[in-house]
């Protein structure tokens, strides 16, 4: 029994796919399928039900899997043991989520980790959907995610970071700028600029209006955060959009936010990652938004531009700002 017939098995066991497993490993798919066959004549048993359009595991599959991963956690550990700790952490992190409005409000806290750990690499890109986020954990085309809550996996270790609120988002122009709140009834004749079905905010927003049974007009659809907020600055409609997104629109008057009377659309959003063994710097990465999580919450709730406790963090928000003016 071989290592690197534990890993094929283990890749083919999380992808439930021989093609996609072999893209994964960088091997052919002869390959895989040959160290797969391997592994069931070694252990006397068949791993897989192979079916039309992928696998599933057997029984004596799911047993196998769990010893492979104990095993595979184990070397890696020894790896990273003899390594040193300071050889371990080199390498990458790559985060993803299905909102480019993340980019936002984690910046401050990307920025310091990067001056923290200088030998791990960061890297941070958006999906088309909350699914897309978690297929591309589940395939290791990403190590860490982050969306709002529900998300329902086995195979993923979900950590609640913080919660915010969405509210509704007008121009300054818009006869309801001047106001604090606005009902039910008159989202449903205003034009919506919403995010793209599958991001985590539309999600959100699709759930409320289900809830309070109201179908508003769909005017614009992006996942571009800026523009979203642009076009309704130019008074092509109103958005949801939770408060840390428009802080700085809001404070310097081209937005103006109401609450919906009777209502507080606050959502959960959690930080997702693989339930096994990560690498060091998926771990130190993890390890680092924990320790941030009071920090991260006041972010995403603070009405203010820079967060109390955090003048390290300023310069970020700067970064961010000027990145977004490039937009046009």
């Amino acid at each position: 029994m071989e290592l690197s017939q534990l890993r094929s098995f283990r890749v083919v066991a999380e992808t439930l796919n021989f093609t996609r497993a072999a893209e994964r490993l960088h091997l052919t798919q002869a390959a895989v399928s040959h160290q797969i066959k391997a592994l069931e004549t070694e252990l006397g048993e068949p791993l897989f039900i192979r079916a039309k359009g992928g696998v599933r595991l057997t029984a004596a599959g799911q047993v196998a899997l769990e010893y492979a991963e104990r095993i595979l956690d184990d070397v890696e550990a020894l790896r990273e043991r003899i390594a040193g700790r300071e050889r371990a952490l080199a390498g990458g992190v790559r985060a993803a989520a299905a909102t480019q409005a993340f980019v936002h409000l984690f910046a401050p806290l990307f920025e310091s980790f990067m001056r923290e750990q200088p030998s791990v690499e960061l890297s941070f890109r958006t999906t088309v959907s909350t699914e897309q986020t978690i297929k591309d954990i589940l395939e290791g085309a990403a190590d860490v995610g982050f969306a709002s809550l529900p998300v329902y996996s086995p195979a993923l270790q979900v950590t609640e970071l913080f919660e915010d609120e969405l509210f509704v988002v007008v121009g300054r122009e818009h006869r309801l700028a001047e106001r604090d709140t606005l009902n039910v009834a008159e989202i449903e004749h205003e034009r919506l600029i919403l995010f793209e079905r599958g991001a985590s905010i539309r999600r959100a927003t699709e759930d409320f209006f289900k809830r309070v049974q109201i179908r508003p007009t769909l005017a614009l659809e992006s996942n571009d955060t800026h523009f979203i907020k642009l076009m309704v600055e130019r008074g092509l409609g109103i958005s949801l959009l939770p408060s840390w997104a428009v802080r700085d629109e809001v404070q310097t008057g081209r937005l103006a936010q109401l609450q919906i009377e009777g209502h507080h659309l606050r959502r959960s959003v959690a930080m997702l990652a693989l339930a096994r063994f990560q690498p060091a710097p998926t771990r130190a990465f993890i390890a680092f938004m924990l320790r941030h999580k009071a920090q991260l919450q006041a972010m995403a709730t603070s009405t203010e531009l820079n967060v109390p406790n955090a003048p390290e963090l300023s310069v970020a928000h700067e970064i961010v700002a000027a990145n977004e003016q490039g937009y046009d």
